[in-house]
């Protein structure tokens, strides 16, 4: 399987072709290679600015499909150049909008859950389909919103075959990705909860490329917040938003926190003027304090962190600092890579639809188990094997 991931960071696209061995109750990944590629900076400049909350047309629309479709398409010809041909390509796309109405406070002030509506992701699999004669899967959070659910984070079933082991010795684990978006998954005997905490790096990278801070667009090493304080009234402010007190399962994304969100907490708390260094550490802290408080509501005793955040000393050494009975470790410790693990995420759900398994869980608020994706055949007829009559009780990387 070959799965593709382009992510909220919306900075280019991840690959992993994985091989998978049930063996007994359980499944063996062995990843063959890693594959990325950044999208071409023309391309990924009007992404961005086709972004909510700035309008686009239908016209924008067409193209960007057909562009990132074609660059995913180039990706994954160069995996199967390196690897051989694929069973199946599993493409996630490049999510634009992802659709939640919000929540309304009851007469005591409590959120009610969140819904979501819908989800597009960009990335037209024909491209793929055609590149590289496999089969393609994609589309795949889109039943589990019809169904009822958030369609996010889809990778709590990930989290909850990696972390089976550790729930069978005694402990209580995390699963942490820092992107864009900050997301949890918390693994228990009765099964996975998992759900979108706030933002990640959203808010901070989009401060970095409006302020031409770093020519990477975004604080290499943490260094700006690390030389910068935390402003406490900005961070109260902040933390008022009343994503924060909604119960989950609940999704969010850059559709809330982006640069004009920003700009408007800004302007009220009168801090437009509070330099770059002051602003990353109080956003660096405002991702620390509500991943904090998800995890230690959740009574968690580790966590294995993942995604570009994993990177940054002020967010690692704040959770660590936020959470001091809370071993704090990185994906790695479970061998999947911090920058590898949607990837592979991707490749699990391809293996999930080959097979004829359901890949939505309950955390995410749907009705019931559903088998997520839409096929575009490759080169050949769709051919699929038999359905398996059970998933697999875990995963090791290996």
């Amino acid at each position: 399987m070959l799965g593709l991931m382009s992510g909220t960071s919306h900075d280019g696209i991840d690959g992993a072709v994985v091989e998978f061995t049930p063996q007994g109750e359980g499944l063996i990944a062995r990843v063959v290679t890693h594959v990325s590629a950044a999208y071409e900076p023309g391309l990924r400049d009007r992404l961005v600015t086709a972004l909510p909350p700035a309008p686009t047309t239908l016209a924008e629309v067409t193209r960007l499909d057909t562009q990132i479709g074609q660059a995913f398409a180039e990706l994954a010809a160069r995996a199967v150049e390196g690897a051989g041909p694929m069973d199946l390509v599993a493409s996630h796309g490049q999510t634009v909008f992802h659709w939640v109405e919000p929540a309304s406070e009851s007469s005591t002030g409590t959120p009610s859950t969140p819904a979501a509506r819908g989800t597009l992701q960009l990335g037209q699999p024909a491209w793929i389909a055609e590149a590289t004669g496999a089969p393609v899967l994609a589309d795949v959070r889109a039943r589990d919103i019809a169904a009822g659910g958030h369609g996010a984070p889809l990778v709590g079933l990930l989290d909850e075959l990696l972390l089976a082991d550790r729930v069978r010795a005694g402990a209580r684990p995390a699963a942490l990705n820092l992107g864009g978006i900050a997301n949890v998954s918390v693994v228990e005997d009765a099964g996975v909860r998992a759900w979108d905490t706030g933002p990640a790096n959203a808010l901070m990278d989009a401060v970095v490329r409006d302020r031409g801070a770093h020519p990477q667009g975004y604080d290499a090493d943490g260094a700006l917040a690390a030389a910068g304080s935390v402003h406490a009234p900005l961070l109260e402010s902040l933390l008022a938003d009343p994503y924060y007190r909604q119960a989950p399962p609940k999704s969010t994304g850059k559709e809330l926190f982006h640069l004009d969100y920003l700009r408007a907490v800004l302007a009220r708390t009168d801090t437009e003027a509070l330099p770059i260094e002051d602003l990353l550490a109080t956003l660096a802290e405002l991702t620390v304090h509500t991943v904090a408080r998800a995890l230690h509501d959740a009574g968690v005793s580790e966590l294995y962190a993942s995604g570009g955040g994993a990177r940054n000393p002020v967010l690692m050494s704040g959770l660590r600092r936020a959470l001091p009975s809370v071993q704090v470790r990185s994906s790695a410790d479970l061998g999947v890579g911090e920058q590898e693990k949607e990837a592979l995420l991707m490749a699990l759900l391809g293996w999930y639809a080959w097979h004829g398994l359901p890949a939505s869980m309950p955390a995410s608020g749907a009705r019931g188990p559903r088998l997520l994706g839409s096929l575009t055949p490759g080169a050949g007829p769709l051919r699929l094997p038999e359905p398996r009559e059970q998933p697999p009780a875990w995963l090791r990387v290996g």
